[in-house]
């Protein structure tokens, strides 16, 4: 697939989605990285070498909006899932320039579809 040296960073509280994300990417030919909250996502400065974040909207503390907002300009591009789809939802996600919004449950392509789109953009002259 060409992606062997991309690295996704996955942000969601729920380990076994996150565990479910890795097994998908890994076998999509990604590199990971999992944070459980935006909290430790910021600590480890998690965000520095990432080619594409997977944020969940809805995190303990920051949420996956406040998280992207907070990293600021420079920061890889996002691909936002949450279990609270709406209009607010996705008003936050446009407003802050997110790759795609993803409602769970969704499908392990549509998120790989989503990254390769959201990776290629940025990659672009």
């Amino acid at each position: 697939m060409g992606t062997t040296q991309q690295l996704v960073v996955v942000v969601d509280d729920d380990t076994g989605v996150r565990r479910a994300l890795q097994r998908w990417l890994l076998a999509s030919g990604y590199r990971t990285r999992e944070f459980d909250s935006a909290e430790a996502l910021l600590a480890a400065d998690g965000a520095r070498d990432a080619d594409c974040l997977v944020l969940d909207v809805r995190l303990p503390g920051a949420s996956g909006t406040d998280l992207y907002a907070q990293l600021g300009s420079g920061r890889p591009p996002a691909v936002f899932i949450t279990s609270h789809d709406g209009p607010q939802v996705r008003h936050a996600v446009a407003g802050l320039g997110g790759a795609a919004l993803l409602p769970k449950p969704f499908l392990g392509q549509d998120l790989v579809a989503a990254i390769a789109q959201a990776t290629a953009q940025r990659h672009e002259p």
